[in-house]
């Protein structure tokens, strides 16, 4: 068992999600970095699928009730073991009883706990992940929490430590224009490769919120809710632009005028209030398909 002695200002269980659901409006959920997710099992020796915690800047407190091995990934972060700074981005063999403490990032936004064996709280439709938006899966994690662990491994850790990426306050996300840029005109295409854009308080696993010049519109009638997906800007009258998390819902009402890379998503849910967003109109050719799906 991990035992929450402090579950800091946000943190949740994630997983993979539940990909391939969204025609029974269930959306996909998941970790908001599944990169760093994928990492932080890897270093366990858990396999990729596996529940980690997601601790959104620090604060986590924890006790571990059998020896075993962690990895904090994501958002770099003072990890410290019974007292004791303790590296991140390795895995850190942790005796029984022994407290683990995250402490608050000084780069990014999200950081991720992996434990030997996975956090083995009921699945809900296929996943663990706590899903924020459709109140799906474990809720959010709570002081005093008693969170199961797992027998999912897959072999021993056999990394010492991995590179750390490095979090900036500005961050270029690679946008593939459309569905609907043909709603908007010519200049608000132009600005949204050209302008700077902030990250807003009212930002979270949903979406993010963006503050900048607006995307005007050339066509102004209301459109039909279509499907949303992970990365879509969906942009609503006041022209600011809200990028889409993994919590997103299934659908919306307002155009997108373009969808953030796959492979770009783990860098956009790292960003905090108060960073700067810059997107880079790319291609078709240009564009790698990364499915999210496990």
């Amino acid at each position: 068992m991990i035992e929450i002695l402090s579950a800091g200002p946000f943190s949740t269980v994630q997983d993979l999600g539940r990909p391939g659901l969204g025609a029974l409006g269930v959306g996909a959920s998941g970790a908001a970095d599944r990169g760093s997710l994928r990492l932080a099992n890897r270093l366990v020796g858990n396999p990729e699928w596996a529940a980690a915690l997601e601790v959104t800047l620090g604060g986590l407190r924890a006790r571990l009730s059998a020896t075993t091995v962690v990895a904090l990934t994501g958002a770099p972060a003072q990890l410290r073991l019974a007292g004791r700074d303790a590296g991140a981005y390795g895995p850190i063999d942790v005796p029984a009883g022994a407290e683990l403490e995250v402490g608050r990032p000084w780069a990014g936004l999200r950081s991720y706990l992996g434990v030997r064996g996975g956090i083995a709280v009921r699945p809900v439709l296929g996943s663990r992940s706590t899903d924020v938006l459709a109140g799906l899966g474990p809720p959010i994690v709570r002081d005093g929490d008693r969170l199961p662990v797992g027998a999912d491994t897959v072999g021993l850790p056999n990394v010492d430590v991995a590179p750390a990426p490095a979090y900036a306050s500005e961050v270029e996300l690679r946008v593939l224009l459309g569905p609907r840029d043909d709603w908007f005109t010519p200049e608000a295409v132009a600005t949204l490769s050209a302008a700077a854009y902030t990250v807003t308080p009212e930002s979270n696993r949903i979406g993010i919120r963006l503050s900048g010049p607006a995307l005007n519109r050339a066509v102004t009638r209301e459109l039909p809710p279509e499907g949303m997906v992970t990365g879509a800007l969906q942009v609503p009258p006041n022209g600011q632009p809200v990028l889409f998390l993994a919590d997103h819902p299934v659908t919306g009402g307002y155009p997108v005028i373009g969808v953030v890379l796959a492979n770009d998503i783990g860098h956009a849910a790292q960003a905090r209030p108060g960073d700067v967003i810059r997107f880079r109109a790319v291609n078709r050719p240009d564009w790698p398909f990364h499915s999210n799906a496990r």
